[in-house]
């Protein structure tokens, strides 16, 4: 925009940007307005909110310094607003108030044009034109919302902006890369993942069929989301069973994109080393998965699968035991890498894989910076290649005995199991 101000005048530049924004905020007024045909207690549209702008402009370029004529403007159109909605609560019966502030905001755009950055009033004007159009959407939002999802997002803000900030930063135990800081700081971020999982599940694909259900859950927790579907494949005809196992293997490839995500944030260093493994196998897994999905015999629509534990991730009783496992696996990798060295290590990351693998993962990437980045890299890989094992257990396990799934969870897994192997030792060869 500062180049533009080199060509044309800087008040006509703010005058065009004002009046075009002012219109836009009009002409989103004039199409609600279309929508209650016959309604006349509307303030006004398009016309009447561009020369809101306008005058917000004129009163505004006139007095800069002092801005007096430009909050008297204010104070006259505040008052004229006020009592169109006097009249309209008295004789209609209509007690909304969004108009008015609209029309408030839209006579501050001048000031805001000429003072602040453009990324900064254009963000307001499409936040504003947004909420506007957006008015049945929440609607639905709310009706859907559960009851207690507020108190559900009000715990999320306060472990990661009031109990997060106030920790110290301080060894818990001497000798122990340990702090309650590094602990609750992972706690947040992987309850931060599980939540934005729940909420696309839960608001986004309310309605959608099981291989999305195996990628959302994927990025909440893999291990949970194929028990699932191997419970629900039970109820469902034998021909789809390779589409549940397709989402269990899509869940799988979330999995890997998880700990992509994870590594990025908590350790440079380790990203670097790992990220190819972590991409290649991702896609690895979905393409198995998609395989596994073109040998689905269609015989009609597979309904959405529900999550039996729809709980939100954001329970205390959660968080809390990630963190006890994170200091678990904590304390276990220091005494480990003290008495058996990094042969140890190795054996404990697929031991590790027997349970979530998280903790056990990101205290590697923040407690042993004694350790080659070679090493930490080797264990991640190690863990999550046990992990998938147990997962293919389960899968197995919850499908039964008789399940027409077991050989394409043998064969699914198998392969990504496989492939991994075999990525893991040209690792250690290189």
């Amino acid at each position: 925009m500062e180049q533009l101000y080199n060509y044309l005048p800087r008040e006509l530049v703010t005058f065009i940007l004002v009046t075009l924004f002012s219109l836009l905020i009009g002409l989103s007024q004039r199409r609600i307005s279309l929508k209650r045909e016959g309604e006349t207690t509307l303030f006004g549209t398009d016309r009447t909110f561009t020369f809101i702008g306008i005058l917000g402009y004129l009163l505004y370029i006139l007095d800069k310094t002092d801005m007096r004529l430009f909050m008297g403007g204010g104070a006259v159109l505040g008052m004229l607003l006020g009592l169109n909605y006097y009249v309209k609560q008295s004789q209609f019966h209509v007690f909304g108030v969004t108009t008015i502030i609209i029309a408030l905001i839209t006579y501050c755009i001048a000031p805001i044009v000429d003072t602040q950055p453009s990324w900064f009033y254009v963000m307001v004007i499409v936040t504003v034109l947004l909420l506007t159009e957006l008015k049945h959407t929440f609607t639905e939002f709310a009706q859907r919302m559960k009851n207690d999802e507020m108190i559900t997002l009000a715990k999320f803000l306060a472990i990661s902006g009031i109990i997060l900030p106030m920790l110290p930063d301080k060894n818990l135990i001497p000798g122990i890369n340990l702090t309650p800081y590094s602990i609750w700081l992972a706690t947040v971020v992987v309850s931060g993942i599980s939540y934005l999982s729940y909420l696309l599940k839960r608001y986004v694909f309310r309605e959608s069929g099981v291989l999305v259900s195996g990628i959302i859950g994927g990025l909440y927790s893999s291990t949970a989301t194929i028990s699932v579907l191997a419970r629900k494949s039970r109820d469902n005809h034998s021909g789809q069973a390779t589409e549940y196992v397709a989402a269990m293997l899509l869940a799988v490839s979330m999995m890997f994109f998880r700990f992509l995500i994870l590594i990025s944030i908590f350790s440079k260093e380790i990203f670097t080393d790992i990220y190819p493994y972590l991409l290649i196998m991702a896609f690895v897994a979905a393409g198995v998965g998609w395989f596994v999905h073109s040998r689905h015999k269609r015989n009609g629509d597979i309904a959405s699968v529900e999550e039996e534990d729809s709980s939100n991730p954001l329970e205390f009783k959660v968080a809390l035991i990630f963190a006890v496992l994170f200091v678990v696996f904590t304390i276990l990798t220091h005494y480990t890498l003290i008495y058996a060295g990094t042969s140890g290590l190795n054996l404990l990351s697929f031991v590790s894989g027997l349970s979530d693998i998280t903790p056990f993962i990101l205290n590697l990437l923040q407690s042993t910076g004694g350790v080659a980045a070679s090493v930490i890299t080797a264990c991640c890989m190690q863990a999550i290649v046990s992990n998938i094992l147990v997962n293919m257990c389960y899968a197995l396990f919850f499908a039964g005995q008789g399940s027409k799934l077991r050989k394409w969870i043998f064969g699914g897994f198998g392969c990504v199991v496989a492939i991994n192997a075999v990525i893991l030792v040209v690792f250690y060869i290189l």
